[in-house]
């Protein structure tokens, strides 16, 4: 079982950056590719970011791609989101994902997934 817990979120105004972090709590984490997912009111959820295992790949939905930045410690069981450059439009709930496959684009291929961090732009 893989437990995981967002944390990070807030408001910002546009143009502004904001951190992102889920911790995972299972001794095989390494093992995980893991994504980030972002679901507005009213609408899907919907992939944002994804990175292998090693963190050596990286995907990301071409509305982030050059804006943000997801990266891993696997030594410290997390995974991050660095939003850079953000938008009235990215405002959402955040939600990480786990699962053993790379890479994590499909809400429905995640087996394991955080409560979510609200993410508010103001414009």
């Amino acid at each position: 079982q893989v437990q995981l817990v967002e944390s990070g979120g807030g408001l910002v105004q546009a143009g502004g950056s904001l951190g992102l972090s889920c911790a995972a709590s299972v001794r095989t984490y390494s093992r995980y590719a893991m994504g980030w997912f972002r679901q507005a009111p009213g609408k899907e959820r919907e992939f944002v970011a994804t990175i292998s295992w090693s963190g050596t790949s990286t995907y990301y939905a071409g509305s982030v791609k050059g804006r943000f930045t997801i990266s891993r410690d696997n030594a410290k069981n997390t995974v991050y989101l660095q939003m850079n450059s953000l938008k009235p439009e990215d405002t959402a709930v955040y939600y990480c994902a786990a699962d053993l496959i790379y890479p994590v684009v499909n809400p429905g291929q995640c087996d394991y997934w955080g409560q979510g961090t609200q993410v508010t732009v103001s414009s």
